[in-house]
C-alpha cells in the first residue's frame, strides 16, 4: 500500500496547508469507464506541478485515473480537477488525492475506499474472491481457465437480502452526536470501561474522529487504572444507545459496515448490537493474532462460526460485512456473499441498539497492546436496511 503523507503542503516553508474537501467516486461499475472528481483548498495560494486522483489495489499496485492536471493554482477559495476515465475491475480499492509540488515532492491526500461492483463470489470451499476477471487463470497457472462464477451484489451497492430498503445509514460525512453516543454504553460494568470482559477500555470522547468520510477510531494509552490495577487505554465507540435518536436494529433488518481492519497488537474491532443486558449479536469481532478470521456469533439464540478467508480478511484490509437479523436464522454477509447461517435466530420481537468500537485486549484470550503507540481502526459507513 502506499505511505499516506499528511495532507500538508509543500509549502511547509510558507505554512501553506492543503485540505482535501471532496473526492468521488465512491462506487463504480467493473469494466465501466468512470472518471474520478477532487475538490481541494489550501490556506494560501500556491501553483502545485501536478493534481490528480490515485488508486491502489490490494497489493498496492497503481491504478491511478490518467489525465492528471498540471500547473493548478490552488487558493483558498478551493478548485476542482476530473480526471480522465478508466476501468477497473471488481473489487475494493484504496482512493485518494495527490498533488506534486515545484520541487517535485509527492503528496497524498486522505484515503477512503472505492468499491466496484460486482465482485465476484469465491469458489466453493476456497475462500478466494478474485477481482480478476472471470475466467482468467492464475498468473504463471498452466491449467485451464475456470468456469466464471455467478456474481454477487457489491458491498455498497445495496442490501444482498431482497426486498430490503435503506432505512438508516451514516455515511460519516460529520460524527453525528445526535445519531451516536460516544462516551457510555450500558454493555460496560462501569458505563465507560469493562475491565471484567478482558478489556483495557476507557471511552473517550476523543477516541472517535471524522474526516473525508471516514470515521476513525484510536485508542492510546490514558491516565486511568482500572480496577484490576491495570493501565486503561482511551479508545472510541459510537453506540445508538442513550443518543437523542435511539435508534434500534430490529427482526428483519440487514446491516452492513465497510471497515478497515487493524494490524496493531491488542486492537479488538466489532459491530454488535445489546440491549436491557443481552440482545448481543456480533456481525463480526476481529484480533490481528488471527488476520484472516472473523469472529461471528448470535448469543440471543446461541449459534456462531470462525469464518476464515486469507483473500478478504487481512490486517489493513478494506471489508464488508452484514448481518441479517432473520426470526429463525441470522445470516451473515462478506463482501455481499453470505458465508453463515446460524439457523436459529433472534425471534420475532427483538430489537437492540447497534455499537461499533474498538476495544483492547487485556491479554487473557488475545494479545496485549505491545509499546504505547496508538492504534487505529476506521469505518466508511454503517447502513441498516429494511
Amino acid at each position: 500500500m502506499f505511505a499516506a503523507a499528511p495532507p500538508v503542503g509543500y509549502p511547509r516553508a510558507t505554512g501553506t496547508t492543503v485540505t482535501q474537501d471532496a473526492l468521488s467516486p465512491f462506487f463504480a461499475s467493473a469494466d465501466v469507464s468512470t472518471k474520478a472528481s477532487l475538490t481541494v483548498h489550501s490556506s494560501g495560494c500556491f501553483t502545485a506541478r501536478t493534481l490528480g486522483v490515485g488508486v491502489r489495489d490490494a497489493a498496492g499496485h497503481n491504478l491511478d485515473f490518467p489525465g492528471n492536471a498540471s500547473n493548478v493554482q490552488i487558493c483558498p477559495g478551493g478548485v476542482t480537477f476530473t480526471s480522465a476515465a478508466r476501468t477497473l475491475p471488481g473489487g475494493i480499492y484504496t482512493e485518494f488525492g495527490f498533488w506534486q509540488d515545484l520541487a517535485g515532492v509527492w503528496h497524498n491526500l486522505p484515503s477512503r475506499p472505492l468499491i466496484v461492483a460486482p465482485l465476484v463470489a469465491p469458489v466453493p470451499g476456497s475462500h478466494v474472491a478474485r477481482p480478476a476477471e472471470p475466467g482468467t487463470p492464475d498468473p504463471g497457472s498452466t491449467s485451464a481457465p475456470t468456469p466464471a462464477p455467478t456474481p454477487v451484489p457489491a458491498p455498497g451497492a445495496g442490501s444482498p437480502v431482497p426486498g430490503k430498503a435503506l432505512t438508516w445509514s451514516d455515511e460519516f460525512d460529520s460524527l453525528n452526536t445526535t445519531r451516536w453516543t460516544t462516551d457510555k454504553s450500558s454493555s460496560y460494568k462501569y458505563g465507560n470501561h469493562n475491565p471484567d470482559d478482558n478489556k483495557l477500555d476507557w471511552l473517550s470522547k476523543d477516541g472517535v474522529s471524522v474526516s473525508g468520510g471516514v470515521a476513525t477510531f484510536t485508542a492510546k494509552p490514558g491516565a486511568n487504572k482500572l480496577e484490576n490495577g491495570r493501565q486503561s487505554w482511551d479508545t472510541g465507540l459510537l453506540t445508538t444507545e442513550y443518543s437523542g435518536e435511539g435508534f434500534q436494529v430490529r427482526t428483519g433488518d440487514y446491516a452492513e459496515t465497510l471497515v478497515k481492519l487493524p494490524s496493531g497488537s491488542g486492537a479488538w474491532p466489532a459491530l454488535w448490537t445489546w440491549k436491557n443486558g443481552n440482545g448481543e449479536i456480533d456481525s463480526f469481532e476481529y484480533h490481528p493474532d488471527n488476520p484472516n478470521l472473523l469472529e461471528l456469533t448470535n448469543f440471543v439464540d446461541p449459534g456462531s462460526k470462525y469464518y476464515t478467508d486469507a483473500n478478504a480478511v487481512a490486517k489493513d484490509t478494506w471489508v464488508a460485512i452484514g448481518t441479517y437479523y432473520g426470526a429463525d436464522s441470522v445470516d451473515w454477509y462478506v463482501n455481499g456473499v453470505k458465508v453463515f447461517s446460524d439457523n436459529t435466530g433472534v425471534g420475532a420481537d427483538w430489537s437492540a441498539y447497534l455499537i461499533l468500537n474498538l476495544s483492547l485486549s487485556a491479554g487473557q484470550y488475545h494479545p496485549a497492546p505491545t509499546g504505547t503507540a496508538p492504534i487505529t481502526f476506521a469505518a466508511d459507513y454503517i447502513r441498516v436496511y429494511r
